[in-house]
């Protein structure tokens, strides 16, 4: 312990705070992501099926799930901004001597993000300005410019993880490989993994409002179709997440072997290490905690004769914080089971009945489960970047060396709050007036495009022979 204290002493001042004001602006943004991602394909299902089916409870979904989509564009756009600034302001060190190589995935990003935003305007602003197919095609790039954004992002921190792609001269890049930066060694794993994660937490977050919904008493086909679409993409997407995220922990416990050991509680190197669930690493001994013998090494190399490396192979200061990165693996995955279980059980009862489970049990779940998606990947994020500490370029920069000098963090910190709080209370009121004027509107939405007439639609049966054009 007095060897802790004598570590954070020696800590530039201002780490902590910067460190946090990461956290926190990163965590906010991180939530938003997936609703920029995944929820336009979402969306897209719903303009396909009322075109191809001539159904306008799902058009009538459809347009209004691409207002709220621009609204929470909107929102990302502010908070991602403001992490870019963060990024030269609060860790010149890391940009300084590696922004040559780190910069060019963020410059491949915002590409993506501005042809993402032009996209997006013209699908929402193209409501009953073009013919059905033409609209739904114009969609299709904001689903692939969100695509090819994220995988940049996530390319910058994969790098952080695994960085290639350079030659270092006295401490700075001085040749740089564009491609081998962009596709680098920690690339595919936690690319495919983000952007599972991405489908996974909006399908599981829409689902939830409508469940909400239909346990209010709100069971008709519009409030169904509203869970049912986002609720299948979810539930597809989860068993994919297990299998990548198998593999992308096999990646760790290759190329980061002191994080794996952190995530699986191993102080010393060993063969046959159990897989300990819960748990804490406290004045030098695990402190509790549910072992299942040979596990962890079982799931590293399909052999419980598989050597795991203990993080006591290296000194204190070179460790990452224990307990938060074990801990975080294991709320991710027992979050992740459970919803795992979700997806189970509606896959099982959509297959013997086409139906929704009709227990109320089932709604109730769902309604939380967006909530459990999003803690889960928030525990995906704090496992993935406290892991790679004291590094913010894995064995290459530390984090410490990389923070700013100047002073004055916690005032910006603070400024960053107030700025969050204020962007997203104003997100949060605009979409809660939209849907209170939705549910006032009801059957008689006058905005509905190509579509029959408002007077036409019935939210409980309807789904008419055609959509006009």
């Amino acid at each position: 312990m007095r060897h802790l204290f004598a570590l954070a002493a020696a800590e530039p001042s201002q780490l902590m705070p910067a460190r946090m004001q990461m956290a926190f602006t990163l965590g906010v943004h991180v939530v938003l992501v997936p609703l920029g991602v995944a929820f336009t394909f979402i969306t897209l299902i719903a303009n396909y099926r009322a075109i191809r089916k001539g159904d306008d409870v799902a058009l009538l979904l459809a347009q209004r799930w691409s207002k709220v989509a621009g609204v929470l564009f909107a929102v990302g756009a502010v908070t991602g901004t403001v992490l870019s600034f963060e990024m030269g302001l609060l860790w010149p060190g890391l940009m300084d001597n590696f922004g040559a190589a780190y910069g060019i995935p963020f410059m491949v990003e915002g590409i993506f993000f501005f042809l993402e935003a032009i996209f997006l305007a013209i699908y929402i602003y193209g409501w009953d300005r073009m013919s059905p197919w033409l609209h739904f095609w114009s969609g299709v790039p904001v689903v692939i410019t969100g695509l090819g954004g994220t995988l940049a992002i996530v390319s910058a921190n994969a790098w952080m993880n695994q960085p290639g792609g350079f030659t270092l001269k006295n401490g700075r890049v001085v040749e740089v490989v564009p491609l081998e930066v962009i596709f680098n060694q920690a690339f595919w794993y936690e690319g495919l993994h983000m952007l599972l994660a991405a489908y996974l937490v909006a399908g599981f977050m829409v689902a939830s409002v409508y469940a909400v919904g239909m346990l209010r008493g709100r069971r008709d086909r519009y409030h169904r179709l509203g869970l049912l679409i986002p609720l299948t993409v979810a539930a597809i997407v989860v068993p994919l997440q297990f299998i990548v995220g198998d593999s992308t922990a096999r990646a760790v416990y290759k190329d980061q072997p002191i994080k794996f050991a952190a995530l699986e509680l191993v102080p010393k190197t060993a063969t046959d290490v159990p897989e300990t669930i819960g748990g804490l690493w406290i004045n030098g001994e695990i402190v509790g905690g549910i072992p299942i013998p040979g596990m962890a090494s079982l799931l590293s190399g399909y052999s419980t004769d598989t050597e795991i490396t203990g993080f006591e192979t290296v000194p204190e200061e070179d460790r990452p914080p224990i307990n938060v990165v074990h801990l975080s693996w294991d709320v991710m995955l027992g979050l992740g089971t459970f919803l795992l279980f979700i997806a189970a059980w509606f896959g099982f009862v959509w297959w013997r009945k086409r139906d929704i489970p009709k227990t109320k049990w089932f709604l109730r779940i769902v309604a939380i489960s967006g909530v459990a998606a999003v803690l889960c990947m928030e525990a995906g994020w704090v496992l993935t970047e406290t892991g790679r500490q004291p590094w913010v370029v894995y064995k290459v920069l530390r984090t410490s060396d990389a923070v700013t000098s100047a002073s004055g963090i916690w005032g910006s910190f603070a400024i960053a709050m107030v700025i969050y709080a204020a962007v997203i209370s104003a997100a949060v009121i605009v979409i809660r007036r939209m849907t209170k004027r939705w549910r006032e509107v009801g059957t008689s939405d006058h905005d509905v495009p190509y579509g029959p007439p408002p007077t036409d639609i019935d939210l409980t049966h309807s789904r008419s022979t055609k959509a006009s054009s």
